[in-house]
């Protein structure tokens, strides 16, 4: 699932952005909701859950040790 999402931690990508840890949710989102963009009725939960994982995404790649990294 999400082959196409990419790897956001060292030595994979060394830059990551807010705009990549936010694609990378509405990437996910989009897969398991199967929808590219929710009706209006769906809307809130469909930014919710991106936001959640988001979040999520962030503070997993903030606390990951990599070996033979050096954290920022």
């Amino acid at each position: 699932m999400c082959r196409s999402i990419k790897t956001l931690r060292p030595p994979y990508a060394e830059q990551v952005t807010s705009e990549d840890v936010r694609a990378a949710a509405l990437q996910y989102v989009r897969k398991i909701s199967g929808f590219r963009k929710p009706a209006a009725h769906n809307a809130e939960a469909f930014e919710r859950a991106v936001a959640e994982i988001e979040k999520a995404t962030a503070d997993l790649l903030a606390t990951l040790e990599v070996r033979g990294t050096t954290r920022p």
